[in-house]
C-alpha cells in the first residue's frame, strides 16, 4: 500500500506528499469552479494519470514485444459534464508513436493502453476516446 498525505491550505488549494518518495503536488480548483487555476485540478490529475498509466503499461508491453516506444507522447484532454453532478464525462487520449510500428504491435499496444490500471478503475460511464498514430 502506498500512502499520500494531503493538506488543505485554504483558497481551494491542497498540498499532497507522496510518502515513499517525498515528491509533492499542489492542486487548485479550476477557474470555472471558483478556483485560481494556478495548478493541476484534481480532475486534471485523473486525466494525466490515465495518460501516464497508458504509457507505462505500453512500455511494459513493448519490452515484452522486443520493441521500443521511447519518445512516444500522449495528449489528454477532458470534458466536464454540463449536468449535475460535476464530473468528467469524457477523456480524449491522443497517443503518438514517433516511428512506424507494425499493425500487430500497434493493436497489442492499444489493448495494453486500454487495460492499464487507471483505465480499469474509471467508471464505465466515463467515455475514453483513444486515438493512436505512428509515423
Amino acid at each position: 500500500m502506498v500512502t499520500m498525505n494531503i493538506e488543505y491550505q485554504g483558497t481551494l488549494r491542497t498540498h499532497s506528499t507522496h510518502q515513499p518518495s517525498g515528491n509533492t503536488i499542489i492542486t487548485d480548483a479550476p477557474l470555472d469552479n471558483k478556483g485560481k487555476g494556478e495548478a493541476y485540478s484534481p480532475t486534471d490529475l485523473l486525466t494525466s494519470s490515465l495518460g501516464s498509466c497508458m504509457l507505462t503499461i505500453m512500455g511494459i508491453k513493448s519490452d515484452d514485444l522486443g520493441i521500443t516506444i521511447n519518445g512516444t507522447k500522449v495528449t489528454v484532454s477532458k470534458q466536464m459534464s454540463s449536468d449535475p453532478p460535476r464530473r468528467i464525462s469524457q477523456i480524449d487520449v491522443d497517443l503518438h508513436i514517433p516511428f512506424i510500428v507494425s499493425h500487430e504491435h500497434m493493436a497489442s499496444l492499444e489493448r495494453s493502453a486500454l487495460s492499464c490500471p487507471v483505465a480499469q478503475s474509471i467508471h464505465p460511464d466515463l467515455m475514453i476516446n483513444l486515438k493512436m498514430t505512428c509515423e
